[in-house]
């Protein structure tokens, strides 16, 4: 046996999404039982995909500073986060860069809790954008309302 007869360790359990097609450049995918998603590479009845994966670094990172925020008692009140993707001209027209606007709102909310909760996001916990390829710049500003 491999490892001087030692079990080997368990691999994660991975992810897993189905996704149909529904016609046209529609589709419909889901998580296994869990709700579904319209995507629409014409961007007509939903966002396409590569809207929908700036949507997912929105979602995420936003879930993030929202959690770090309030471990630093910040009692926030809005939270709006614009996300705009630059794309390259040839193929694959995959993101080279991804620019972040975060605005926020909150009582004891000041520029330093604000920019460590986006900082940590960004740099540590938002693994949406740390799936992306390591070579896309990724930059934010903050707009505290």
């Amino acid at each position: 046996m491999p490892n001087g007869g030692a079990e080997a360790p368990s691999a994660p359990e991975a992810r897993r999404v189905a996704l149909e097609w529904l016609g046209d450049l529609r589709f419909e995918g889901a998580e296994s039982g869990g709700p579904t998603m319209l995507l629409d590479a014409d961007g007509v009845e939903a966002p396409g995909p590569m809207a929908a994966l700036l949507l997912a670094a929105a979602a995420c990172s936003g879930a993030d500073v929202v959690s770090i925020l309030g471990k630093m008692r910040v009692k926030l009140e809005a939270c709006r986060i614009e996300v705009a993707g630059v794309r390259r001209e040839i193929e694959p027209r995959r993101y080279t860069s991804v620019h972040f606007t975060f605005e926020l709102k909150g009582a004891a909310l000041d520029e330093a809790k604000a920019r460590r909760a986006i900082d940590l996001s960004l740099t540590r916990y938002c693994s949406v954008v740390h799936s992306l390829a390591p070579d896309i710049a990724i930059a934010y500003e903050l707009r505290l309302t």
